[in-house]
């Protein structure tokens, strides 16, 4: 048993040796694959220095598939790479190729690859050039004006004439936002390359002329930067940018208000003169019986504001409401650099209102206002509150706060000021309290009535605990007193007592000068102080030494018996000082008050020299010279003229030539056939962007032959159907099946022509659009009546026309009396202004001027087979609101009504039609109504004919036209009688600003397509009950907008099509029904302001009961 309890033994020995054995083996092996590994890993290392190039080869496959998502994916990461700092370079070739892509989203990310390679890959670069210049013709207009904005970054000098004609192209193009982006580029072609100056001017030239508010900012950004100094391409344009100032988006408004600051300075002469007058503001001369003693008075007085002058103020006043602080602060400065004294207070609250703004805004704020309080306090004294200091206000928030406090300070309030300054002085913030303390000083200066009370409050404050509160009183008390150094010894006195205890360099010195400077009226403290100074001189800052060393030497030459020792004691601590102004001081101090050989005759003068009476400081505001900044700019901000910035030039003398802001509109004559072969292959950008001058130039060069055609009976119809086309063409952007839709327009117009043969209303349709152009330049006003009766009658045209023979002067036919004048006038109009275009250019469609009823018949008569695309029409719901225009207690019994007809106006196709009721209510006979004058001054208003007589309780209707210029600002006039002047104003609707214009479902949707992006706004509409069917859609639409229905087959779709009247832009309104009352209302249209305000009178049209 013992044996094979042994051999068992044995074996599990053998085996347990065995088990460790392998146990180790496995150990080491283990350990021998773990380094393998890891120095596997470690030889793997250098690899991904080939992944690039496999990862490029992957990205290349992905861009040259035919799938756009492995394209977009493609991009992402070659995007994201680039945002790593990876060099993607390689890939250049690849990206270029999908730079035809349809797909938008692929294409931004292209062009984002593109500007960033362009410049390292210059080669590569040139040989995609004619890729770039075939995405430039892209029907979208995003794309064009991306792959300009690409274009343009391309720092390639060799690029620079591809750059310029791609930048003339694109400033001639239909879309407002591609010459928006070609102004942008000008400024960098610009600083790639000077020399390209005088082309790029014409550009500018160009691009100033255009009436979009889109490229109005972009292209005086550009002016600024490349001819800032070219005032004459403004003069042209300046009204234009007065009137679009308040439709243009934001940083536009700003740099345009900066640009016609400088530029009113130039042009107009000062409005700060003395006995100043300004017929616009003058109520008086509105309401006033007595306006020709008015006119005398006004007459005798030196100054009148140019009506241009007071176009830009009234046209930027509005914008002091704007939500953009900039903007406000440019109104700002440009009503304190240009408006007359008395009202460059109405700025006041729009400035006080952004102090409510973020911190970095109130510190511009508040630094502009600071500079402003100092000339004019009245202008924020009303708002002192607004500038207390609040807790939480940054400390240089409250400095300047404290600034303009101190600014403000008068006898009338210096008590509450000071009392708010004692509560500043206890603040924790060290430097605001000192700040607070020299702001007290100055109003001791400044207002006599109160030095004692604050030198007695500074005198409190030497006792403070803050060292920091005594010194700053010390330096202040120190200034005060030398103001009245006679009554205040005893202040000196508690001083010198405090000045052991005082530690600051700059209150010890002080002390020092107060000393030897009044020392006669403190002879035994003087020399105490100078004993201590002794004592510890050598360890004073070096201030203090200095005025150590002054004192010595003025007590030494008036009390030399207790202070010579002490004189010469000191003089040679500061012989052998560290500090060499010391020594040098010590040494001419010396030489100056002790006689020796060497000083010669110098001695002499000594006590005249270091005892002298010296005026006493002022104590002025930083700001104060700041105003020879203009305010807002960053110069004013630094006080330090910077780079680039212009200074305003001061006021002529004599203003120059007003004349030649004028812009005379000569339109040419245009034969029938011409027109339709033409209009459609020539530049359709010219008629509906470009200004008049280039309309005429364009259209005079079109139909060179056009000028000499005879006023025939062909020729009212001939310039009917022009006006519509150009109508037409407006919005079409270049669409060729627009051509057939004007011809027929044209073709059923001139059969409605044939209808009208009568020699008469030829010559009156003729002389309205001449009397036109004599408004808009500023003549007098025109009769117009005449010319109103076919629009208002609701009879045929040709018994309207019939209607121009002589009648006699009864009350029903009051209209009939003005058109035999009308004729007369004009003709004289016409002579005087050389207007050498015969009218029927000017003259619109009179197919809409047809009665609804009549037009219903004609509405079938078409010499085409091709269908009217987008032919303008009378609208087929027409509701007339009516509003007060003058209250007859105003008028003193003239009573006036208005309201917008919604037809044509016959006089220009830019301006809408208005028909105004005119009522006497009075018991006495109104004689010689007309309008007078007109605010702004350049607002083109066609005037009615003067009425001779209005019996009592007799009404009339008269025909205005007014061109709003696609805004809602107030046209501003003067309804005069013979003996009285009545300010009015006629607010347009959003809606009245509109034409109808009909179109089929395919043609609205294929415009809509063009006007995506930011030309789109839509809102969800909760509609009322009662306006779900289709019947009162329309209605509650038409009430709102004078747009025209677009037939549809979708009964949960309803669709509006409109032009603007002045510009003749597409506006499209859509309406989907959804479910539970809900709908989508969407508006596209190049007019973003007028789609945001449409959208909202919609929205509330819809949704009432």
């Amino acid at each position: 048993m013992d044996a094979g309890l042994s051999s068992l033994h044995v074996e599990t020995g053998g085996a347990m040796r065995t088990a460790l054995v392998s146990a180790e083996n496995l150990h080491f092996s283990l350990k021998v694959g773990v380094s393998q590994e890891e120095q596997a890993l470690t030889h793997t290392r250098p690899i991904p220095k080939e992944n690039p190039k496999a990862r490029n080869e992957d990205l290349k496959e992905m861009l040259e598939s035919n799938k756009e998502s492995l394209k977009l994916e493609a991009m992402k990461r070659i995007v994201g790479l680039i945002a790593k700092g990876k060099n993607s370079s390689e890939l250049f070739p690849a990206v270029v190729k999908n730079v035809a892509s349809k797909n938008i989203e692929l294409k931004k990310l292209v062009y984002v690859y593109l500007v960033r390679y362009a410049e390292e890959q210059q080669d590569l670069a040139l040989l995609s050039i004619s890729t770039f210049q075939r995405a430039l013709k892209d029907p979208n207009q995003f794309i064009r004006a991306s792959m300009l904005r690409v274009l343009s970054s391309f720092r390639v000098p060799i690029i620079v004439p591809i750059m310029m004609l791609a930048i003339k192209d694109a400033a001639s193009d239909l879309s407002p936002y591609v010459r928006k982006t070609s102004a942008h580029a000008i400024q960098k072609l610009y600083s790639l390359d000077p020399d390209q100056k005088e082309h790029l001017i014409e550009v500018i030239e160009k691009l100033l002329k255009d009436k979009s508010t889109l490229v109005a900012g972009s292209v005086v950004m550009a002016f600024e930067e490349v001819c800032p100094d070219r005032i004459d391409l403004i003069h042209k344009n300046y009204r234009k940018l007065c009137n679009l100032l308040v439709d243009v988006e934001e940083w536009g408004q700003v740099v345009i208000i900066s640009m016609l600051t400088r530029y009113a300075r130039t042009q107009f002469v000062s409005p700060w003169k003395e006995g100043a007058t300004f017929d616009e503001n003058d109520e008086k001369s509105f309401y006033d019986s007595e306006s020709e003693e008015t006119k005398v008075h006004s007459e005798a007085k030196p100054y009148v504001m140019d009506p241009d002058h007071r176009l830009l103020l009234r046209n930027t006043k509005p914008l002091l409401q704007s939500r953009n602080t900039a903007v406000v602060m440019a109104v700002a400065q440009l009503y304190w650099h240009l408006a007359p004294k008395h009202e460059v207070g109405i700025v006041t609250k729009s400035l006080v209102r952004l102090l409510r703004s973020h911190r970095e805004v109130q510190y511009i704020v508040l630094q502009n206002v600071a500079t402003m309080s100092i000339q004019r306090k009245g202008m924020f004294e009303p708002f002192m509150k607004s500038f207390y200091v609040r807790s939480t206000d940054a400390t240089h928030i409250k400095t300047l706060k404290l600034e303009i406090l101190t600014n403000l300070a008068n006898e009338a309030n210096i008590s509450t000021i000071l009392r708010e300054f004692q509560t500043y002085v206890k603040s924790q913030d060290k430097a605001f309290a000192a700040a607070t303390i020299q702001a007290i000083g100055r109003c001791a200066t400044n207002i006599s009535e109160v030095t004692d009370t604050c030198l007695n409050g500074l005198v409190l404050l030497l006792s403070n605990r803050d060292e920091t509160v005594v010194a700053e009183s010390v330096v202040v008390i120190k200034k005060l007193l030398q103001t009245q150094p006679t009554q205040h010894s005893e202040i000196i006195k508690h001083m010198a007592k405090l000045f052991d205890n005082i530690t600051v360099p700059m209150a010890r010195a002080s002390i020092l000068w107060l000393m030897g400077e009044y020392c006669d009226r403190v002879p035994k403290i003087a020399p105490d102080v100078l004993r201590k100074m002794a004592k510890t001189f050598t360890t004073e800052d070096d201030l203090v030494k200095l005025q150590t060393v002054n004192l010595a030497a003025k007590l030494y030459l008036t009390n030399s018996k207790q202070t010579k020792l002490l004189t010469q004691y000191i003089l040679n601590l500061g012989k052998y000082d560290q500090n060499y102004d010391i020594r040098d001081r010590t040494r001419f101090i010396r030489q100056l008050i002790v006689p020796s050989e060497k000083s010669g005759a110098l001695y002499k003068y000594a006590r005249r020299i270091l005892l002298a009476p010296k005026p006493a400081p002022l104590l002025e505001s930083a700001f104060k010279d700041r105003d020879r900044f203009q305010l807002g700019t960053l110069s004013h901000s630094l006080n330090s003229k910077v780079t680039g910035y212009q200074e305003l030039s001061d006021w002529p003398d004599v203003a120059p030539d007003p004349t030649v802001r004028n812009v005379e509109i000569i339109e040419p004559v245009k034969e029938w056939a011409p027109m339709l072969g033409k209009v459609k292959k020539s530049k359709p950008v010219d008629k509906f962007y470009s200004d008049d001058e280039e309309e005429k130039e364009n259209d005079g060069s079109e139909s060179s032959g056009s000028e000499d055609s005879s006023s025939d009976s062909s020729e009212g119809s001939d310039s009917e159907e022009e006006s519509s086309e150009e109508s037409d063409k407006t919005s079409s952007d270049s669409e060729k099946s627009s051509s057939g839709s004007e011809k027929s327009s044209s073709e059923s117009e001139l059969e409605q022509k044939k209808k009208r043969t009568k020699k008469a209303p030829q010559k009156q349709n003729k002389t309205p659009a001449a009397d036109s152009d004599s408004d808009e330049n500023g003549n007098g006003p025109v009769a117009q009546e005449s010319s109103s009766s076919p629009e208002i009658s609701s009879s045929s045209e040709t018994d309207s026309d019939d209607s121009d023979s002589d009648a006699p002067p009864k009350k029903s036919d009051v209209r009939s009396k003005p058109k035999v004048q009308v004729k007369s006038k004009q003709e004289v109009s016409l002579l005087d202004l050389d207007d050498f275009s015969p009218p029927p250019a000017d003259i619109p469609k009179t197919a809409p001027a047809i009665s609804s009823s009549l037009l219903s018949d004609l509405e079938g008569l078409s010499l085409s087979n091709v269908s009217s695309a987008m032919q303008v029409t009378a609208p087929s719901f027409g509701p007339v609101k009516t509003y007060e225009l003058l209250h007859h207690m105003t008028g003193k019994g003239l009573s006036a009504k208005y309201h917008f007809p919604r037809q044509p106006c016959l006089y220009q196709p830019s301006m809408v039609a208005v028909q105004v009721i005119l009522t006497n209510n009075s018991d006495h006979i109104l004689e010689e109504i007309h309008v007078g004058d007109r605010s702004p001054a350049s607002l083109n208003i066609h005037c009615f004919n003067t009425i001779e007589r209005l019996e009592p309780e007799a009404s009339v209707t008269v025909s205005m036209g007014i061109d709003f210029s696609d805004s809602t600002q107030a046209a501003n006039f003067q309804l005069c009688t013979k003996e009285d002047r009545f300010g009015v104003s006629i607010q347009p609707a959003v809606g009245e600003l509109l034409m109808p214009a009909s179109m089929t479902q395919q043609d609205f949707s294929k415009e809509q397509g063009k006007l995506l992006g930011m030309n789109e706004t839509s809102a969800t509409v909760t509609m009322a009950t009662a306006n779900i069917s289709s019947h009162a859609i329309s209605k509650q639409v038409l009430s709102v907008a004078n747009v025209g229905v677009v037939s549809s087959n979708q009964n949960n779709s309803h669709r509006f099509a409109g032009r603007t009247v002045s510009s003749g832009a597409l506006v499209l309104v859509s309406l989907e029904l959804k479910e539970s009352a809900a709908a989508l209302l969407t508006i596209n249209t190049e007019k973003t302001v007028m789609a945001s305000m449409l959208l909202r009178d919609l929205k509330q049209a819809l949704a009432q009961v």
